[in-house]
């Protein structure tokens, strides 16, 4: 297997927009930029792939074709409802069809390109969309790219993916999607469901019938910083991702548990962040011969977060991590200010924080955090074979 990684991008991409909405592709531009001035984008071995957009049979093989229909047919028809669409959080947009089409095709072609030894690793950072179900748009989402790569990866003869979520919403659509498929493993990690949407994800979901213990949950109560999700993050995904044995790793990478996030109260920081990447580098390269196909996801916080958290993501995937102390460059800044006026624009690639973390252990009284983390054990470790109460498992 070649050591590249490719990087699945075109302007097109950014079509995917709700207009006055807080899922604005800015985001998505302002990483691109910033990546290729930091030279993320030009490092050997770093491979730029145009996508197409998928066709039925890839969205039918998560998708009702019913609802293809009425995505296709909702710009045409001023009084459409149903399947979620036409909401404040799922607005209908002209040519909503071909651009969800065209992330899913993104995602799909950065699975297939690891899958098939083209690379180790892959990243769209314009997908993520995380919340699609299979007949019906919500929570920003109308095709569930990640699902539709995952799905596509098991046509092809995959026979255990792992999923790993850690955005700051519960992965509910893509949880939904493999529920009852021991084949994938869905962990993630979340704001508690009884302060933030999409209301699910709890520690007891933990997979359907005859896929006991395909399904983790981590839900963290709002407040949480770097030092406690880390602790959280270590204590649960290492141990059932290893048990799991995945062949390949697909990640959602949403920056929405940023402090400075306005739709949710996680208080991470872009130091966080990185070190999350770098772990989940880490496991990939550890359980999985290298194969890790990484997705963007949620964040709100447009100029100030995203673009350095997924230029962060961009780097891992593609070679040496960036300095933290990195300066941003003069003309992604004036681009950041000229594109969203008024917006903080970040001088560095870091928020000055330290993310280490104090290892969990079963013992003493646990604070909110301890808490979360031994509920998850309890539910899930016993049906991968683990010991809940042992640090080491």
């Amino acid at each position: 297997m070649v050591d590249d990684t490719v990087v699945v991008w075109d302007e097109a991409l950014l079509a995917y927009d709700m207009g006055d909405h807080p899922l604005d592709p800015v985001r998505v531009e302002l990483t691109m930029a910033l990546a290729r001035e930091l030279g993320v984008l030009d490092r050997p071995g770093v491979r730029l792939a145009k996508p197409e957009p998928a066709d039925d049979e890839l969205l039918t093989r998560v998708h009702d074709p019913r609802y293809l229909d009425a995505v296709r047919a909702a710009p045409r028809d001023p009084l459409f409802a149903g399947f979620g669409l036409g909401t404040s959080d799922n607005p209908v947009f002209d040519g909503m069809h071909e651009a969800s089409a065209l992330i899913a095709g993104a995602s799909v072609a950065a699975a297939e390109a690891v899958w098939r030894g083209e690379a180790r690793r892959a990243v769209n950072v314009a997908g993520g969309l995380h919340h699609a179900m299979p007949a019906r748009a919500a929570g920003f989402c109308v095709y569930n790219d990640p699902a539709v790569a995952i799905a596509r990866l098991l046509d092809l003869g995959a026979e255990r993916i792992a999923y790993v979520d850690v955005d700051v919403h519960h992965g509910d659509g893509v949880q939904e999607i493999f529920y009852h498929d021991p084949r994938v493993l869905t962990v993630s990690l979340h704001e508690t469901p009884l302060a933030l949407f999409p209301g699910t994800g709890f520690p007891d979901e933990t997979g359907g019938p005859g896929a006991e213990g395909s399904a983790v949950n981590l839900p963290l109560p709002p407040g949480v910083g770097d030092a406690g999700w880390q602790r959280a993050f270590h204590a649960v995904v290492p141990s059932v991702l290893r048990a799991f044995r995945p062949q390949l790793l697909v990640t959602q990478c949403g920056a929405d548990g940023h402090r400075l996030d306005p739709l949710a109260d996680l208080h991470l920081s872009v130091d966080g962040q990185r070190a999350t990447y770098r772990t989940l580098r880490a496991l990939a390269d550890e359980l999985c011969d290298g194969r890790w196909v990484a997705t963007g996801g949620g964040g709100y916080a447009l100029v100030e977060v995203v673009p350095r958290a997924w230029t962060h993501l961009l780097a891992v995937a593609t070679g040496e991590p960036i300095d933290p102390a990195t300066l941003t460059p003069p003309g992604w800044r004036e681009l950041a200010a000229r594109r969203r006026p008024g917006h903080e624009v970040p001088l560095r690639m870091t928020d000055d924080v330290d993310p280490a973390y104090q290892p969990w252990q079963p013992n003493g009284e646990p604070d909110p955090v301890g808490r979360a983390i031994a509920a998850t054990r309890r539910a899930v470790f016993p049906l991968l074979g683990l010991d809940p109460h042992d640090p080491r498992d």
